[in-house]
């Protein structure tokens, strides 16, 4: 009789929960949206109790066929750098979760910045200081709400990531526990040491005594106990945080393997082992996983503001076409973008040049420029910001990717994958099951209670969907690649 794992994927604008048996065949998914707050204008928040009864919901809507004891494990995955504070002896939220999209704290990174501390915070943590990661949200929250400061004072203030707050809800408040993909985003972790930094804390008047127990991310973390329509009882045995998640989700397992995810924008991820490289250009130094064993995986992370959302703006603000996937069909009109670039810097620039009032642009255009060019250059520049990422993190670790598994929506355009391919110059592979980041939840939990015994009995699961191989000579690839870096000049001269 079948058996199940069961995977909670909490993301920035809903919920999904995912059913799968032992044999990675989708039983059942189901998704919910909830609210999101925007109380001032940079500000983003959300509330704890809607994520909650979001997860409740789609773990009842994925369930309600099945015999919920053959539910052999949970694993979660979650929406990183988002800041949740609820009470330690009662459960319940203290107020809402700061996103990691919200900006508040975008003058506190500047005066921690001018103070000299950045170089400290990157040595330790592997990150930037900037309002995205969890630390500066805390010390905000600290210093601006004060049932939070009543709390502190009490011994009763839990703060965490949205893993740590689920874990909570659904062991009946019985632990408060974390892991490092996670805890590695909140500046406050020393990924080297693998602890909290008493140093970091102090920096930024952060009491270490708010955050959870770091645990390996495949283990058990505890026990569902009161959770609506679940026996007490069915572990959760994994944990990642949802970039991370789909590193593994994707079987990035080796040093040197990538992931590129194409939603909205793109997130990078790059194995680099046991060792953490510490970049030279401005990209993220983040843990992959932690394993039974306490042995830490390593990453190197870059992100792209822009990436399917350029092509929404071809479609909702030029009006291009009705659907998004019909891209790809007007690109296809046209052999090439004939000399036109877009810079896709819609919302400023992300890594590796993290220029936040860069603005886009399309060079080369003439009177022969078709809206088949533009729709063609749009996706190809999606493609060169991803190459000029790859690049920094070959550089980084100064030896080459070994392949890039991609997933997200706009990787099932296939001109975009194999432009992709022939201007970075390393294969792509696509899997048959693009949500991989629900997928890593399940390999994490599997992994936890022993269904697959190591990470190679993982990667022998992943299933290809299709390869693309680079078409372009090494002469090709650095004529469209000068082009391109001509087009960036001009965004980052003005």
């Amino acid at each position: 009789m079948a058996e199940y794992i069961l995977a909670i994927d909490q993301g920035t604008t809903g919920t999904t929960a995912l059913l799968m048996d032992q044999k990675l065949k989708k039983v059942a998914e189901a998704s919910i949206d909830f609210k999101q707050h925007f109380p001032k204008p940079g500000w983003v928040e959300h509330d704890p109790e809607d994520i909650w009864k979001t997860t409740v919901a789609t773990v009842k809507k994925v369930t309600s066929k099945i015999q919920k004891k053959k539910i052999l494990a949970i694993g979660i995955t979650n929406q990183r750098e988002t800041l949740c504070f609820w009470d330690k002896k009662t459960n319940k939220s203290f107020s809402r979760a700061i996103v990691w999209q919200d900006r508040r704290t975008a003058d506190f990174c500047e005066d921690l910045k001018k103070s000299g501390t950045e170089k400290l915070f990157q040595e330790k943590t592997g990150l930037l200081l900037d309002p995205y990661f969890s630390g500066t949200k805390a010390a905000w929250a600290l210093q601006n709400w004060s049932q939070l400061k009543t709390a502190l004072g009490q011994g009763r203030l839990a703060a965490g990531t949205i893993d740590s707050f689920l874990i909570a809800r659904i062991t009946g408040g019985e632990v408060h526990a974390t892991e490092p993909s996670n805890a590695s985003r909140t500046l406050c972790f020393d990924i080297r040491q693998k602890r909290w930094d008493d140093e970091l804390c102090t920096h930024l008047g952060v009491s270490k005594t708010i955050w959870p127990e770091v645990r390996n991310s495949v283990g058990e973390f505890g026990r569902t106990k009161g959770f609506p329509g679940l026996p007490d009882g069915i572990p959760i045995t994994g944990v990642l945080g949802d970039q991370q998640s789909a590193l593994l989700g994707q079987a990035c397992i080796e040093p040197g393997m990538a992931k590129c995810t194409y939603g909205t924008g793109a997130f990078l991820l790059v194995n680099t082992g046991s060792q953490p490289y510490f970049s030279d250009h401005r990209l993220l130094t983040t843990v992959a996983w932690a394993l039974p064993s306490g042995e830490y995986t390593y990453a190197l992370e870059g992100s792209a503001f822009v990436a399917g959302a350029a092509v929404q703006w071809l479609r909702d603000g030029l009006g291009f076409f009705k659907n998004a996937a019909e891209v790809e069909s007007l690109a296809k009109k046209v052999l090439s973008s004939d000399g036109v670039v877009f810079v896709p810097a819609l919302t400023g620039m992300g890594a590796p040049f993290w220029d936040p009032t860069a603005t886009g642009m399309f060079t080369g255009l003439t009177r022969g420029t078709t809206r088949a060019h533009f729709a063609r250059a749009v996706l190809e520049g999606i493609a060169f910001q991803n190459t000029d990422i790859l690049r920094a993190m070959q550089m980084d670790m100064k030896k080459p990717l070994r392949s890039l598994n991609v997933d997200g929506g706009a990787s099932a355009n296939n001109l975009l994958m194999q432009f992709q391919a022939d201007v970075l110059g390393v294969s792509l592979k696509r899997p048959k099951y693009l949500e991989t980041t629900s997928l890593g939840a399940v390999f994490a939990a599997g992994l936890g209670i022993g269904l697959w015994s190591s990470l190679q009995d993982v990667e022998k699961t992943w299933k290809q969907d299709k390869e693309f191989i680079p078409k372009f000579t090494p002469a090709e690839r650095e004529e469209s690649l000068e082009r391109w870096k001509v087009a960036v000049k001009r965004v980052l001269a003005k």
